[in-house]
């Protein structure tokens, strides 16, 4: 027996003792998933530039990391998916995300050229270790707790990269309009590289999820930036605020819908 079988059909004497295990920590992939993906990668990077604004860039990055913490903690605590829980932790990990990522280029002065391949290198290094570890990068399994280390430790890199890829492309002529066209064409590709059977389920996952921040953080961006930096001058606070607003009546619906959840 496999252990994959033993995880997905415990025998019952062990029922309660594998209970962590036994029930999947992420939501199924649906359509609503994307879009509640993009709306937190806006609303991360919206809300990191708002809070240092109002805060300062010091305890900015203190509240978002004890904010991102605190997400985490009730996250791994919790015995199965929970919509909310689920989705707050994305979104402090976007938050928080960002905020890493803009130490390094505004705190420390490394450019984007630099933290861009750093970033990369690092997501690298977290896929090679968990597909070492458990010979899978499928978000179908998180169903251990080593998994799910695995996992967020991923999601977060995902986020540090995806803002470092979103501003270089913004900063070297494309602008943040220009980045939501480059971006929007290149979130295309892994989907039609996968229908067309040219690449695997879970690389194509990975692939986009990738994509989905820079995307939604240009977009994001270019909402809210004065005109004179290329956008439209919505503000940080508004932007911040509408975004969150979707995200909250998305997630609301699917905790009461439970569309995102596998019935077996």
């Amino acid at each position: 027996m496999s252990t994959e079988h033993v995880l997905q059909d415990p025998p019952r004497g062990h029922a309660r003792a594998r209970i962590r295990e036994s029930a999947n920590k992420v939501p199924e992939v649906t359509v609503y998933f994307w879009i509640i993906k993009v709306l937190t990668t806006g609303m991360g990077e919206t809300a990191s530039d708002f809070l240092g604004h109002l805060l300062g860039p010091v305890p900015a990055v203190g509240l978002g990391f004890l904010a991102f913490a605190a997400s985490l903690v009730l996250q791994f605590a919790v015995r199965r998916y929970v919509a909310w829980i689920y989705w707050t932790a994305i979104v402090m990990v976007s938050v928080f995300g960002t905020m890493a990522a803009d130490v390094l280029h505004v705190g420390l002065g490394v450019p984007y050229t630099l933290s861009t391949p750093f970033f990369l290198i690092a997501l690298a290094a977290v896929f090679a270790l968990w597909y070492r570890s458990e010979r899978t990068l499928s978000i179908h399994s998180i169903r251990t707790r080593r998994r799910e280390y695995f996992y967020w430790a991923t999601v977060l890199a995902t986020f540090a990269l995806g803002t470092a890829a979103g501003d270089l492309t913004a900063t070297i002529g494309l602008g943040y309009l220009g980045s939501v066209a480059l971006f929007a064409a290149a979130i295309c590709v892994p989907a039609l590289a996968h229908r067309m059977r040219l690449l695997g389920a879970v690389t194509a996952f990975w692939t986009a999820y990738v994509i989905t921040r820079p995307l939604g953080a240009s977009l994001a961006d270019w909402m809210a930036l004065p005109t004179k930096r290329g956008g439209l001058d919505w503000g940080l606070g508004p932007v911040t605020l509408s975004w969150t607003v979707a995200i909250i009546g998305f997630v609301a619906f699917l905790a009461m819908s439970r569309r995102d959840v596998r019935t077996v």
